[in-house]
């Protein structure tokens, strides 16, 4: 930035240069109370760095810091936006479109319901059981009346409940997940098309986790089931994290609309923001004022060399998937392991073999805490999911319901390192599985 001129920074922000190292080593100690989310052993929650080209784009842009919120807080990172904005559009098969970037899904998830409640003021909005608990919470906050619709045996929405709330006609917009934080489900959204349209009701497409794999729904051995991810397509709004499998860093989410027409609900003024030009600002269309234009460049350049084909951000996700396949295989000839249900992501549940929940819940949690608690090099990072007992049965799990649920052990495949030390992982659960006990 030379070209403006000379400065000289003022006084009042110059620190000690002993006193800068002193806190930063002291930072760098406090950082190392974490877990190793980078590395292929940590498969507990949702969890992995950002890819080095989105830490170049995010830290270059952010020695500018801009605003993009209005063009003349950030007029070149807006156009970024827009461009990664059209990026996502075409991968979920919009055309025309309306859309922006948030700080996460949640964000992005509330702005898709408020525009469903616009939409159809007084109408109420339908949600899967598993859905991501953000969608009770922001109806709550929009003050809509949210319907859980009861889940089938694989953890997505039951098409005939659905059914049967849309024919009471309190429902305007119903919400399908493409892939439950929670089990890695993907709701049945090619079907429910034609059942929405019969009843009058919007679809709005929770793909916050699993947006991504649209790039590898081919139905291939290594892919995810197409028809749902296509029916994507034709559907009202969706949203998408990018800080998830778009290898971005918090918070980094999106949020799509088919109509561009739905802008008209966004509508507000501002006596000294949008002054620099006649063109649209993103905070036009946001309920979010002040956002990152750091986070679009982080993801403009991130698909400036991993761009949203099979070939390109796909490539990266197939790994994951692959694991997931492939542990699904291990789980079915294990003697003291199996599989809560079949993975549709890169998502796995299981379970200690045993006979009473109790003892699965017991040894689950065991497993979890004896994993953490091993050496470095032999550390495995696992989470825990809740079931019922009803939901094992369901699932044929031949378990005495001693109780009324309990947990079971869950883990997240991102990473495609982790890939290749899955056999040893999978040794070591089933290890920490038999020494519970």
């Amino acid at each position: 930035m030379d070209e403006f001129g000379p400065y000289a920074p003022h006084g009042s922000l110059d620190v000690d240069a002993t006193a800068l190292a002193g806190a930063h080593a002291e930072l760098t100690t406090r950082l190392r109370d974490n877990y190793p989310f980078f590395h292929p052993r940590y498969i507990g929650q949702m969890l992995k760095p950002p890819h080095p080209a989105a830490v170049l784009g995010y830290v270059t842009t952010m020695l500018i810091n801009p605003n993009n919120h209005a063009l003349d807080g950030g007029p070149a990172t807006a156009r970024m936006e827009r461009e990664v904005v059209g990026q996502l559009a075409t991968m979920f098969g919009f055309g025309e479109h309306l859309g922006h970037l948030t700080s996460s899904g949640t964000i992005a998830n509330l702005e898709a319901l408020f525009v469903a409640r616009e939409l159809h003021p007084g109408k109420g909005i339908a949600y899967s059981a598993d859905a991501h608990y953000t969608h009770s919470r922001m109806c709550h906050l929009l003050g809509v009346t949210g319907h859980a619709v009861a889940t089938d045996r694989a953890g997505r929405m039951d098409l005939d409940a659905l059914e049967a709330l849309l024919r009471t006609g309190s429902v305007g917009t119903v919400v399908m997940t493409a892939g439950t934080t929670g089990l890695g489900a993907i709701d049945p959204i090619d079907q429910a098309a034609e059942l929405c349209t019969r009843h009058g009701a919007r679809i709005h497409v929770d793909a916050a986790y699993g947006g991504f794999f649209r790039l590898i729904a081919d139905d291939s051995a290594d892919g995810v089931a197409a028809a749902p991810f296509q029916a994507i397509a034709d559907c009202d709004s969706v949203v998408i994290d990018p800080h998830k499998h778009g290898l971005q860093p918090y918070g980094c989410g999106a949020v799509l609309f088919r109509d561009p027409a739905v802008a008209a609900h966004y509508v507000h003024d501002s006596p000294y923001t949008y002054f620099t030009s006649d063109d649209m600002h993103l905070g036009e269309i946001s309920l979010e004022c002040s956002r990152s234009g750091a986070s679009a460049a982080a993801l403009w350049l991130t698909l400036k060399l991993l761009p949203l084909t099979p070939e390109g951000l796909g490539a990266v996700l197939r790994p994951g998937r692959r694991a997931a396949l492939r542990w699904a295989e291990l789980l079915a000839a294990s003697t003291e392991l199996a599989a809560y249900q079949a993975p549709e992501l890169d998502i796995v549940t299981y379970l200690p073999r045993r006979d009473r929940l109790s003892d699965v819940d017991r040894s689950s949690g065991r497993i979890l805490d004896a994993g953490m608690a091993l050496r470095s090099d032999e550390a495995v990072f696992v989470a825990t999911y809740d079931v019922t007992a009803d939901a094992l049965a369901a699932r044929g799990h031949t378990v005495t319901a001693d109780v009324g649920h309990g947990r079971v052990l869950r883990s997240v495949l991102m990473k495609p390192e982790t890939e290749t030390v899955l056999p040893q992982l999978h040794a070591r659960i089933e290890q920490l599985s038999r020494d519970a006990g």
